[in-house]
């Protein structure tokens, strides 16, 4: 074309693989339940349906977690772990569900981080629910057969066992 040798062309597009953000990021919490929650798009602008699941969902996994970690405690208890004659598939056991505890509680972590008060809240009330069901059974000493008669019982609030002697 004619008169256009000297113009510059212009700057290329932006491939199609990189993706437009639909929704802004949210750097302070907010209650709505538009948000994103570990998940590219997800529940996203899909309504309240997909918005009450997701809360479920982090809710389940801080249950979860709790229930991870009483087992663990069991575990190591149980299988002599941190004793000089455990073995190796006690140790290696007592490892793949503190690993999948840990992976359960930095998925927790990444869902508050959406900023979003309703999952915070569901985060706080399944690690509540967690607690309350894995670990805060209340049980008569009479039962336990200790007979010490407070009713709870301290290995599963996660306070250690005393010896019976008093400082």
């Amino acid at each position: 074309m004619r008169g256009m040798e000297g113009m510059a062309m212009a700057p290329p597009r932006a491939p199609a693989t990189q993706h437009k953000m639909a929704t802004m990021m949210h750097m302070s919490f907010f209650w709505g339940d538009r948000a994103v929650v570990l998940f590219p798009g997800w529940p996203g602008d899909r309504g309240a349906g997909a918005y009450v699941l997701c809360l479920l969902f982090v809710l389940a996994l801080a249950a979860l977690t709790e229930a991870l970690a009483l087992l663990s405690r069991r575990l190591a208890r149980r299988g002599g772990v941190g004793e000089p004659t455990a073995s190796a598939s006690a140790a290696l056991l007592l490892a793949a569900v503190h690993g999948g505890r840990m992976g359960l509680a930095y998925l927790v972590m990444l869902a508050v981080m959406s900023f979003n008060v309703g999952v915070l809240l569901a985060a706080v009330a399944g690690h509540g629910l967690g607690f309350l069901l894995a670990r805060s059974k209340v049980r008569t000493g009479a039962a336990r057969g200790n007979g010490n008669g407070n009713g709870a019982s301290p290995e599963l609030c996660g306070v250690p066992q005393s010896n019976g002697s008093k400082p």
